[in-house]
């Protein structure tokens, strides 16, 4: 091998077991395992994925390794999700870790989970990447930011939500429909036959590049519900209205930030990041945006939208230029600050 670090990246924030490998910032393979068992839960249950994590973190390293068609001795150092997340999840990724650099001799490298996000667009797959400095709006179920990007390692948060995320958002009001967890892609698959402008709710009012969906999804609520006690088939009936109303709202909320950061930044190199970014509502509103307003648009392929470890790998490339190293004192953090 050459020069160019080969990275293992882990990631355990949630529910998905996840280990990739990165040349440079080249992918050789990107490994996810599945937790079904949260969906007869209707959400994730953080004890049973930490014991799955446990399960799966040892043939998920395995598969990458030998997927990337590397040995073990080739790996110039390991980069795993410090935070944030849930604890258990994170204490499954950070001891193979630390275990793993400790017995390769080589670095060890703790990655923030959402700067993760952002960086997956510089996994070099032959596709145009962003110019610094560029927007990110990084959306997913816990996590909803307007974030400044100067370098890979100098970001800066310049809007946040003040209570609920988007991806939450979006999973709430689709099991107030009675629909399956995770509900996010369920709202987005039904809306794509349905008025977005069919149903109204309550829009936040929120000072500066903000957001706050608590009113919205109290809003969708009790229209559901008021619905629901004059005409008992009301879902049924309105489902794919009421899927494409609940999504234009969320996005429009997110849209309508964005470009208010677009004006106060003069920046006009935009991206997004995160569970959310997979949502085809929220892509085909941006690429209308971009287009009218000429703004530099980068959307990420599917499969690093949601968790995955060559996030975390690239993170950790880039961590590795500089040297960035942890220690073995290094513990994860299930709040970990931006």
């Amino acid at each position: 091998m050459s020069k160019t670090p080969i990275i293992l990246g882990i990631e355990s924030s949630c529910d998905d077991t996840c280990a990739a490998i990165l040349h440079g910032q080249k992918i050789l393979s990107n490994i996810v395992a599945n937790q079904d068992v949260h969906k007869i839960y209707g959400g994730v249950v953080p004890e049973l994925a930490s014991r799955a994590h446990q399960q799966n973190i040892i043939p998920v390293v395995d598969a990458a390794i030998k997927k990337a068609n590397i040995k073990k001795k080739d790996i110039t150092a390991i980069a795993f999700t410090k935070g944030p997340g849930l604890l258990g999840s994170l204490l499954v990724g950070s001891s193979f870790a630390k275990s793993f650099a400790m017995g390769m001799n080589i670095p060890l490298i703790a990655v923030n989970h959402m700067q993760g996000h952002i960086l997956s667009h510089f996994i070099d797959e032959g596709e145009p990447m962003p110019e610094f400095p560029f927007l990110c709006l990084t959306v997913s179920g816990g996590h909803t930011q307007i974030v400044k990007i100067e370098s890979p390692n100098r970001m800066e948060v310049i809007g946040t939500t003040i209570d609920d995320a988007a991806g939450e958002t979006f999973d709430k009001s689709a099991k107030i429909l009675g629909l399956s967890y995770p509900g996010g892609p369920l709202i987005d698959k039904y809306a794509k036959n349905g008025n977005p402008h069919a149903f109204e709710f309550g829009k936040p009012k929120i000072k500066e590049l903000n957001f706050s969906f608590s009113g919205i999804k109290t809003s969708i609520m009790r229209l559901i519900q008021k619905g629901v006690a004059k005409n008992p088939n009301f879902i049924a009936e309105n489902l794919k209205d009421l899927c494409a109303s609940i999504q234009h709202s969320i996005v429009s909320i997110l849209l309508k930030k964005l470009e208010k950061a677009i004006q106060q930044t003069s920046i006009t190199q935009i991206a997004i990041a995160g569970g959310v970014s997979a949502n085809s509502y929220l892509r085909s509103e941006l690429e209308k945006l971009a287009t009218t307003k000429g703004y530099q648009l980068y959307i990420p392929k599917l499969e690093y939208c949601t968790d995955n470890a060559a996030m975390i790998a690239i993170a950790g490339y880039f961590k590795y230029l500089d040297a960035n190293f942890a220690d073995q004192s290094e513990t994860p953090s299930a709040r970990l600050a931006f």
